[in-house]
């Protein structure tokens, strides 16, 4: 038996204005090499500054994940070469980082530290290749995690959670699509009566799914090296999503490889010494976090767990649904609500959006099912009309002819001609055959093309049956 072990480290792009080091914009959604000046590429006689708001951010994360926030902190640099990288070095942090300690989803955290981000590499136009700084120098958050996840789903729900941490606090858009949000898995594989094995590090997984895939294939991968007498080696690899493998990049670096020294341009943080970098201040500006507000919807709108996630995970729809409650306060209602926007109206969207559909059409929607005058099949067609072109429900559900007929005489009528013409489903329901009562409300409803009332027709049937 074999017991892995992996650690995490996620990077982060944080939200602010202009870069960690300089003044140019944090934006590089525009030509390649345009958000760029003399510090960030690293121009001889240049003096980088810390940007506060940075910092600040890197803060709140640490506080929201229970961590401590360091009374002293330092900025280093990072030595290594790579063309991207302009200065030759990364200004990062190692022996003292903003926040040390902190949990999430019971993974112990080890650190959250602050660096820069370094430039993009392009090697698709020939036989050259293209560097872009826009992104050089941007800032860039890491978190680190114990060693002490054993399984590559709970390693995934861990940076789902982080993503949404960051999304939540709003210090980060963490598109991980698009590279603001990255994961690097350290894993080891060795026997359960035996120390932890030798690690390998899969670089810049930029999806969930690759998490947990490359996590699996790695740990996999090992298994087979021990058991056919093999040494795993200490490397650094990456994932090839088509084929599903890891492959190797190189040896593995140590910290003593990066030749890390204080970084001699930036004052030290003592941050115990700033008002802004309080911890309890800090905790009192935090927003409601997502395992706070899982708790709360599960308490007071008594909605089912996946609808409680759906909301959790897309604040839009979230803050959606909250309006509607609101408004409903029935709890039925609302338990129904829930269900019609968790499932019909997402899943007319690709985007998660509720299209033109408003809150007053939800609550609208419910309380005509609740008093008869739509069924759950007139309730679907209506809101995928809406959702398309808008419109009150009730206008809607007329022009589309779905308003549930609750006249007992005409759904009377059309229940004898169908107890008429079905004479032996009769015959079997007396004979203690449940299911045929369900043909004949079929049946009526079939007749009157869904437009009358189910309970009506299935109450109207006992009468006429016994």
């Amino acid at each position: 038996m074999y017991k892995p072990t992996i650690g995490l480290e996620i990077h982060a792009e944080l939200k602010t204005k202009s870069k960690m080091f300089c003044g140019c914009a944090n934006n590089g959604e525009v030509e390649p090499n345009t958000n760029i000046c003399p510090i960030c590429t690293a121009n001889p006689g240049t003096l980088p500054t810390i940007n506060k708001q940075a910092v600040l951010n890197v803060l709140r994360v640490g506080v929201a994940v229970g961590g401590q926030i360091a009374d002293f902190s330092e900025f280093d640099r990072k030595n290594y070469f790579y063309p991207d990288i302009p200065k030759g070095y990364q200004i990062s942090q190692y022996r003292y980082p903003l926040i040390s300690g902190g949990e999430l989803n019971g993974i112990k955290i080890t650190r959250i530290h602050l660096e820069e981000d370094t430039g993009t590499s392009s090697h698709d136009k020939g036989d050259f290749s293209l560097v872009n700084f826009n992104r050089a120098g941007v800032p860039l958050m890491e978190l680190v995690t114990e060693p002490v996840i054993h399984d590559a789903v709970t390693a995934q729900n861990f940076a789902r959670e982080f993503q949404l941490i960051l999304k939540y606090l709003n210090v980060s858009n963490a598109n991980m699509e698009r590279g603001e949000m990255r994961v690097e898995a350290n894993i080891s594989v060795a026997r359960v009566s035996a120390p932890l094995g030798v690690k390998t590090e899969v670089k810049n997984l930029n999806s969930f799914k690759s998490v947990e895939r490359a996590i699996e294939y790695e740990i996999k991968r090992q298994i087979e090296i021990l058991e056919n007498g093999g040494k795993v080696i200490q490397e650094t690899r990456g994932f090839d999503e088509n084929k599903g493998e890891t492959f190797s990049q190189r040896k593995k670096e140590e910290s003593h490889d990066y030749r890390y020294f204080p970084e001699p341009d930036l004052p030290k943080l003592e941050l115990s010494k700033l008002d802004w970098a309080d911890s309890k201040k800090i905790a009192d500006g935090l927003p409601e976090l997502p395992k706070e507000k899982r708790a709360r919807y599960q308490k007071t709108f008594g909605i089912k767990n996946e609808d409680v996630d759906v909301y959790v995970n897309n604040l839009a729809l979230g803050e959606f649904f909250e309006k509607v409650a609101k408004e409903l306060k029935d709890k039925e209602l609302i338990v129904l609500a829930s269900n019609y926007i968790t499932s019909d109206v997402l899943g007319l969207s690709k985007e998660g959006g509720v299209g033109k559909i408003t809150e007053e059409n939800i609550i609208d929607l419910v309380t005509e099912i609740s008093k008869g005058n739509l069924s759950s099949r007139g309730a679907k067609d209506v809101l995928k009309d809406i959702f398309e072109n808008g419109g009150g429900v009730l206008a809607v559900a007329e022009k589309l002819g779905v308003i549930q007929v609750n006249d007992t005489d005409k759904i009377g009528e059309l229940v004898a001609e169908v107890l008429k013409e079905n004479e032996q489903v009769v015959s079997d329901y007396k004979n203690g055959k449940d299911s045929s009562l369900q043909f004949l409300i079929g049946q009526v409803m079939k007749k009157s093309s869904g437009a009358f009332n189910p309970q009506i027709i299935k109450a109207e049937l006992l009468n006429r049956l016994k």
